[in-house]
């Protein structure tokens, strides 16, 4: 099928400074990996960034812009770094704030954590029928 292009004098351009998300986000499984705050950060940092992915945006002016408070800046950028989609360097040592660099996606999706694999274990038991047949439990 032929998408139908509602806007085409609208159509997206790459332009300088530029800014992508990598379709593997979608397809992968990281949109579950991550909270929206978490999202957010990651979204504003791919706007802010150069085209080595590198942004300088203090946790203050990101919380600003976002609408968020430093604490939820400062935990979306923890899961992130965890993840391994964006890495950090501070201005000088010891520094709150400094470069944060949006990273190539890893291969493979996001890790799974306990709590998903408790979660799959525990739907794999309620779909699995009583004594080896019939019907799933509900």
């Amino acid at each position: 099928m032929t998408p139908a292009v509602p806007r085409p004098d609208r159509v997206r351009a790459l332009r300088a400074p530029f800014a992508w998300l990598d379709g593997r986000l979608l397809r992968d499984g990281w949109l579950r990996a991550l909270s929206p705050e978490a999202w957010a950060t990651y979204g504003f940092l791919c706007l802010a960034g150069d085209r080595q992915g590198v942004s300088f945006y203090r946790r203050a002016r990101i919380a600003c812009e976002l609408g968020l408070d430093e604490q939820q800046v400062s935990r979306a950028l923890a899961a992130l770094r965890a993840l391994d989609l964006v890495a950090y360097a501070p201005f000088r040592p010891s520094a709150p704030d400094g470069f944060h660099q949006v990273l190539a996606v890893p291969d493979g999706g996001p890790p799974s954590t306990p709590l998903d694999d408790a979660l799959g274990a525990l739907a794999a038991r309620l779909a699995a029928p009583p004594g080896g047949g019939g019907q799933p439990r509900r």
